[in-house]
């Protein structure tokens, strides 16, 4: 792998090649893509996080739903906006907060759901195919580390529901 050396503020240089953050980034381009190879082009990997949380959490408001998928409320309102027009769910005003909707899955969202099922693990074998299996195991429970502990930082932190609460 090529080296480009960028001096960080304290003078010494850092491997862009060996930045986490440049890794990453490379990372989502090539999951991306593969989702883009194993998904049947029917909705987009944001698309499919939306759908795959409600079918899980049949009633669930928009700004609850956008926090399980990790992504902003304004960007949930949008995917959920296309998914409607797609037939794959229904938004339905919630009587006693008129500003939210409850959300449901369609026959439709549940059937495309469970067509795209072997694509989703053909897509998670895809990209895990250059370790062990072994090292996937540490991979997954390091990423999920990695991402959970910074989970703050994020422009949409992920918002699991309360053990409680019946979503």
């Amino acid at each position: 792998m090529p080296s480009k050396r960028v001096p960080d503020d304290q003078g010494s240089s850092l491997d862009l090649y060996q930045h986490p953050g440049h890794l990453l980034r490379r990372a989502q381009q090539i999951s991306v893509s593969l989702f883009h190879d194993e998904m049947s082009g029917e909705l987009t990997p944001v698309q499919y996080a939306i759908l795959s949380r409600l079918a899980d959490h049949p009633g669930i408001d928009q700004v609850s739903l956008a926090g399980l998928a990790a992504i902003d409320t304004s960007t949930g309102a949008t995917v959920c906006a296309r998914l409607e027009e797609k037939g794959l769910l229904l938004r339905e005003v919630i009587p006693h907060n008129r500003r939210q909707r409850a959300l449901t899955i369609t026959p439709a969202g549940a059937g495309l759901l469970a067509a795209l099922e072997p694509g989703a693990q053909r897509l998670r074998d895809r990209i895990l195919a250059p370790l062990s299996t072994r090292e996937q195991d540490v991979f997954m429970h390091l990423l999920a580390k990695l991402v959970n502990g910074n989970n703050e930082q994020s422009r949409a932190p992920l918002a699991l529901p309360a053990a409680s609460d019946d979503v």
